[in-house]
C-alpha cells in the first residue's frame, strides 16, 4: 500500500476503479493504483512485526518461500497441513514475510498460498490462518499486480467486480499514474465471523507517518480455494488510534 502524501484537488483526474464504491472489501479504499510501479493512496496503513514470524526481503513477485508448484490457474492444488479450525488469537506460527511491490505479504509452507506465480498467489488452506493469508495475499495483488486483470477475474467474487475491471480498464487509457507514493504495511488482524465458507476479517494497515485504518474484508471458499468478494457497495474503513483488541501481526 502506498500513501501519496496529499489529497489530489477536487477538479484534478482521479482513477475512477479507486472511489469509494470501486475498491475491494474497503482495506484500500481511496487508494491510487500507480500503474506498473506502486499503490498510491490517499487514505491510512502500516505494518509492525508481531508472534512467531520472519521476514523475507526477496521480492514475492519473483520468490515465494511457500511456492511449491508453477502459478497456472487451471491446475489443481496440492494438499496443505494446515487442518486447524480455531480462529488465531495470536500471530500465526510458522508464517514468513516476502516483499511484493514494497508491500510485506504473508506466506506459510502449512497454509499457504501453494502456488505462487509473478502475479498470482492462490491454493490456501480451508481454514482460519489460510483465509488470513488469502485476504492478505489478494487484496495487495488485486491491486499491485502487472496482470491485475487476471488476478481479480480469477481471485475475486461479487457483484462489484465487473464493475471494478470496466472502471479500471477506462481509466487505464484516461488517467495518468500518479507519483511519490510511500508504502504502508498490514499492522495487525481481527476476525468478526469464520465458518468453512465465509471469513470476514478486519485487517489494521499503518503508513510510515503512523496512521493507521482498520477495514473489514470477506473471503468466500469458491471452486476450492478463498476469493476475496468484491461487494457492489464495500464499507469505508475507519482509523485507529492503537492496536488495542487486534492481534498485532506484520512483516514490517
Amino acid at each position: 500500500m502506498a500513501d501519496s502524501g496529499t489529497r489530489p484537488a477536487s477538479n484534478e483526474p482521479r482513477s475512477p476503479w479507486l472511489r469509494p464504491g470501486f475498491v475491494l472489501a474497503a482495506a484500500f479504499l481511496g487508494f491510487v493504483a500507480v500503474i506498473g510501479a506502486v499503490i498510491a493512496v490517499t487514505s491510512r496503513t502500516s505494518g509492525s512485526n508481531g508472534g512467531s514470524t520472519t521476514t523475507e526481503t526477496t521480492d514475492a513477485r519473483t520468490a515465494d518461500p511457500s511456492a511449491t508448484m508453477s502459478a497456472n490457474d487451471s491446475d489443481a492444488c496440492p494438499e496443505l497441513a494446515d487442518q486447524r479450525q480455531d480462529v488465531p488469537t495470536s500471530a500465526p506460527k510458522g508464517v514468513t514475510w516476502s516483499l511484493y511491490d514494497g508491500v510485506a505479504l504473508p506466506s506459510s509452507k502449512e497454509s499457504g498460498p501453494a502456488v505462487v506465480g509473478k502475479d498470482l498467489a492462490r491454493c490456501y488452506a480451508r481454514t482460519p490462518v489460510g483465509a488470513l493469508l488469502a485476504t492478505s495475499q489478494i487484496s495487495v495483488r488485486y491491486l499491485a499486480a502487472d496482470d491485475w486483470l487476471k488476478v481479480t477475474r480469477t481471485q475475486t467474487v461479487g457483484k462489484g467486480r465487473d464493475a471494478y475491471i470496466a472502471g479500471r480498464t477506462k481509466a487505464h487509457k484516461t488517467v495518468p499514474p500518479e507519483e511519490g507514493a510511500a508504502h504502508g504495511q498490514i499492522a495487525g488482524f481481527r476476525f468478526v465471523t469464520y465458518n468453512d465458507t465465509t471469513a470476514v476479517i478486519e485487517t489494521v494497515w499503518r503508513f510510515p507517518d503512523g496512521r493507521m485504518q482498520a477495514a473489514t474484508t470477506t473471503a468466500l471458499w469458491h471452486d476450492a480455494d478463498w476469493r476475496l468478494e468484491y461487494p457492489a457497495e464495500p464499507a469505508d474503513p475507519v482509523p485507529v488510534g492503537s492496536l488495542a483488541g487486534y492481534t498485532e501481526w506484520g512483516g514490517m
